[in-house]
């Protein structure tokens, strides 16, 4: 077990997780409900108790939620009730190992990447491309260096770098619903799987 798994384990053990109950990412619900997307799969990365996995199934889309802790799975799997959404344990750096499916069109991450080690950010976007589907969407919202005590963040160039092989970056800037009292402390970047 990693040191970032022993750490979420034992935070959730405790009732501290202040990521749990924020806004919808902007980024997100623009994608989502701008008109020009057909759903078909989608995969949660780091999908906590669920709120991102639960919005997308009731816009019709079929959801894969993983988080590597049993505790917030429980709660989002109550969240879901009987919406199109399977939650599964799974560690984002094993996704191809995992059984959780291969194919998906749309993947987001809300608050997964930017908590990585170097070494666990190179895994994740070997397993990110290895389940992708060719032409997906991927939305990535992370916080800048700095900006969230805490959390380590990922830089623009970094995320570029990182995505550079295998998929075009669409757009990127701030995210407005992450906005921690007056500073932009959040990007959202959007990339498509070239192949």
């Amino acid at each position: 077990m990693s040191s970032r798994q022993r750490l979420f384990r034992w935070l959730y053990r405790l009732g501290f997780t202040p990521w749990d109950g924020h806004p919808l990412a902007q980024s997100l619900t623009n994608l989502v409900e701008g008109g020009t997307l057909t759903p078909t799969t989608a995969l949660d990365l780091g999908c906590g108790t669920g709120d991102n996995a639960v919005y997308l199934a009731r816009h019709g889309w079929h959801v894969t939620g993983v988080d590597y802790i049993d505790k917030p799975l429980a709660k989002a799997r109550a969240k879901a009730g009987g919406l199109p959404v399977v939650f599964a344990k799974a560690d984002v750096t094993q996704l191809s190992s995992s059984g959780v499916g291969a194919g998906f069109g749309l993947i987001i991450d809300s608050g997964c990447l930017h908590g990585m080690s170097a070494a666990d950010r190179d895994a994740y976007v070997a397993e990110v491309s290895a389940v992708a589907a060719p032409g997906a969407l991927l939305l990535i919202v992370a916080f800048i260096p700095g900006g969230m005590t805490g959390v380590p963040g990922i830089g623009f160039e970094e995320v570029q770098r990182r995505f550079s092989a295998g998929w075009t970056l669409l757009s990127s800037g701030d995210e407005p619903a992450m906005d921690h009292n007056g500073a932009n402390v959040a990007r959202f970047y959007q990339f498509v799987r070239n192949f």
